[in-house]
């Protein structure tokens, strides 16, 4: 009843969003237009847990901006729960922010419906090639380029140095391919302790995901063509099986959501992590660890998300609130933005920031593999269905090949 009365909303959104854009065909002032006047209101969330820190960067960037741009920014800090509600519930009454943070599952959502200003006539003079390109991927929709990134992460391994030598391995030679990482697992059990973590009651995008674009697989196709259950999707689905039948990971792992005192009680070869798995690892010290690129089957890839800044189209100040999306984005403003939140910056000309911190330097390095996970309108709502068929896979109920066929169906039945 609810996804019901979700979608039927979610069309009446849509209704009000497109006949007021055809109502409303007033041209912009010539003041708007210059950027050099007006105002626009901004929606961001808390990235940090010092928000006394993080007020101080925005007051910077801010700052910065409309001295450079004399454009009022109101800025207003909202929270991450219900976040979806807030900016729909906004936008369909007018009056939303001119500019708010969105992530990769929820762009494609946006401007299918038509919700988002397209910001490819501004980026002549953005110098998008300074930009990482796996941070772009999840900004663009059907060609149009509606948002810019601010931030990144990679997901990898992180390995525990001790476990690594338990077993007689070198923890500077750490396994880059499926192959190598199955000997070390193997290894790693036999000595008493479990390879990783698999945390099946979490998201796709950090369980099947990379696994299946390592096995050079995808979930779906933009145009909505499933290739979840060809065959480098059956082989992400036998990997994963295969770990769990011998014992690689722990046995709640078809529904549990972490494994944190399994590794923190040194238990464990190695698990995923990402920038801020560093501070908590630095901050614990429990044990030595070291980071490893991410795994390679065919492909060299893992998952890691993606921030960026949009504009609705109901904007009324769109050349405003484009030019503060290029600012906010920019070389300087990603390194104020990103030294305070300790995410990677998107432009390769910021990753600077991390130059005297090995282990985020490190990570920044990894991020032309990250993949932000399935961009498309239906991206986060086709998840559980995969999960639910990965978690029967587990149990035991259906084959590696039987699981994803049905994944498949699920998934058809939604986007088609």
């Amino acid at each position: 009843m609810l996804k019901k009365y979700w979608s039927l909303f979610m069309l009446f959104l849509c209704a009000v969003l497109l006949v007021g854009c055809q109502e409303d065909m007033t041209p912009v002032s010539s003041d708007k237009k210059d950027g050099n006047k007006g105002e626009i209101t901004v929606w961001a969330h808390p990235f940090t847990g010092d928000q006394e820190i993080e007020g101080v960067m925005w007051k910077e960037i801010i700052s910065s901006y409309e001295k450079e741009s004399g454009v009022k920014v109101n800025f207003e800090q909202i929270p991450w729960a219900n976040r979806d509600q807030k900016v729909l519930t906004a936008l369909a009454a007018n009056n939303g922010p001119d500019v708010f943070y969105v992530i990769p599952d929820q762009m494609p959502q946006y401007a299918d419906a038509g919700m988002l200003l397209e910001l490819t006539p501004y980026l002549e003079d953005n110098d998008m090639d300074d930009f990482v390109e796996s941070a772009l991927l999840s900004t663009t929709w059907k060609d149009k380029v509606y948002g810019l990134p601010v931030l990144q992460s990679v997901d990898t391994l992180f390995y525990n140095v001790d476990v690594v030598k338990a077993i007689g391995e070198d923890p500077t030679k750490l396994p880059a391919t499926w192959d190598e990482f199955e000997e070390w697992a193997a290894k790693a059990k036999a000595k008493g302790f479990y390879a990783t973590s698999f945390q099946g009651g979490g998201s796709m995008n950090g369980t099947l995901y990379p696994f299946l674009w390592q096995a050079g697989g995808e979930v779906l196709t933009e145009d909505g063509e499933v290739l979840i259950n060809n065959e480098a999707g059956v082989e992400a689905f036998e990997f994963i099986n295969n770990m769990y039948k011998k014992g690689w990971v722990p046995k709640d792992s078809i529904t549990a959501m972490h494994h944190d005192e399994i590794w923190d009680s040194g238990k464990m070869l190695a698990v995923t992590g990402s920038g801020i798995s560093v501070s908590g690892m630095l901050n614990k010290d429990i044990f030595e660890f070291v980071i490893a690129p991410p795994l390679k089957n065919k492909e060299q890839i893992s998952y890691g998300t993606t921030g960026m800044f949009v504009a609705p189209i109901n904007t009324d100040n769109p050349d405003a609130s484009a030019e503060f999306i290029k600012f906010m984005t920019n070389t300087e403003s990603q390194r104020k933005f990103n030294t305070v939140t300790q995410y990677i910056p998107t432009r390769e000309s910021a990753k600077d920031i991390f130059d005297d911190q090995k282990y985020l330097a490190q990570l920044a390095s990894y991020t032309q593999y990250a993949l932000p996970g399935v961009i498309h309108p239906e991206g986060r709502t086709i998840m559980p269905l995969i999960q639910a068929e990965l978690q029967t896979m587990m149990e035991g109920k259906k084959t590696p090949k039987e699981a994803a066929d049905a994944a498949a169906e699920a998934i058809k039945a939604k986007v088609q």
